[in-house]
């Protein structure tokens, strides 16, 4: 499974959840993105819905995203 990562750039709303300036792993659904949202695991560990409007798409090296997935594992 290829992970993707995420920038949070907005927060409004969702100050506990979501961190302005930090990574979240996007999972995949299809169904959200069809509705502007997008699925990460933000700050409780779980996944939820956010508006996709929040994020900004991150390009990673191979080894910067295995250091993450590996220390967040």
């Amino acid at each position: 499974m290829k992970h993707k990562f995420l920038l949070c750039m907005d927060n409004e709303g969702y100050e506990a959840s979501l961190e302005i300036r930090k990574l979240y792993e996007k999972i995949s659904d299809k169904e959200a993105e069809r509705h502007h949202q997008v699925r990460v695991i933000d700050e409780s560990g779980e996944d939820y819905l956010y508006p996709s409007q929040f994020f900004a798409d991150v390009r990673l090296s191979t080894q910067i995203r295995d250091k993450i997935i590996e220390k967040t594992a």
